[in-house]
């Protein structure tokens, strides 16, 4: 289910995913919309109630919908990897039908489910066009390792956070990883020939991103410059990406409720 929140981010709109019945189990309810949470709602009645409720990170386009979902459903758990949440989720962990593979980069917190041969995907890889990487220690490393993760996985289908679902995962997910390697070496390139500033650096690897989109690679510019330092590549003198960047990795969404009575983690999970 697509919410009405359409924007150079959010493409189309956030993708809500409701799996299974009897019941069902809801993957990011959505932005804070209220025809939108009533439509999911409504789903998820018709599915024979709601299991629980997971999120890939907690960004509000996807986590902003919690409170009213909650409202219908006080009994359902929430899970997600930071948080005050019911479940706290990591790599392996499982939450119902979902199994969780970490997938940080785009948001230190984030996480991608298997269900079957399908895997939901959140902001990790999108429908179409790609992602900004939230600058975090280790953190454009460790998303080239998910990205590869998920590959190993032979997934028939991805369920992305936003646009088209991707019935060529393999394909989409080699595309992610070369376009991220080809970002670093036009990085490289340009320190190379002289690029020091940020300006001068996104012109080297970003020229092709339109301007409304240039404050995202900005965040991105930072974590790529973050892995070629802690790999001994960076070159002295560059500028670095101002304090707005590294905020990017921050929770976005404060109002997660959670109910004090309910116990973390079951037996199930690892």
């Amino acid at each position: 289910m697509r919410a009405d929140n359409p924007g150079p981010f959010t493409l189309s709109g956030t993708n809500t995913w409701i799996v299974g019945s009897d019941p069902a189990w809801l993957v990011d309810p959505g932005p804070d919309l209220y025809d939108h949470a009533m439509a999911v709602i409504a789903e998820v009645e018709q599915r024979g109630g709601l299991g629980g409720i997971a999120l890939t990170h907690d960004h509000s386009d996807h986590s902003g919908a919690v409170p009213t979902v909650r409202q219908r459903f006080p009994h359902a758990p929430l899970a997600a990897a930071r948080g005050d949440v019911d479940r706290l989720l990591r790599d392996g962990s499982r939450f119902g039908p979902l199994e969780v593979v970490s997938t940080p980069g785009h948001a230190p917190d984030h996480i991608a489910f298997i269900v079957g041969s399908a895997g939901l995907t959140g902001d990790a890889v999108l429908g179409q066009g790609s992602v900004f990487i939230a600058p975090d220690p280790g953190a454009l490393t460790r998303y080239l390792e998910a990205l590869r993760e998920l590959r190993r996985r032979d997934l028939d289908v991805l369920l992305p956070g936003h646009g088209p679902l991707v019935d060529e995962p393999a394909a989409k997910l080699d595309e992610y990883v070369a376009h991220r390697l080809d970002r670093e070496r036009r990085l490289v390139e340009g320190l190379e020939a002289g690029a020091r500033t940020v300006p001068e650096m996104l012109d080297a690897a970003w020229a092709d991103v339109p301007e409304p989109l240039r404050p995202a690679a900005t965040v991105t510019l930072a974590a790529h410059l973050d892995k070629l330092q802690a790999e001994g590549r960076l070159p002295d003198g560059v500028q670095r990406p101002g304090p707005e960047a590294r905020t990017a990795s921050e929770p976005r969404n404060a109002s997660l409720p959670r109910r004090p009575t309910e116990p973390r983690g079951t037996p199930g999970e690892r």
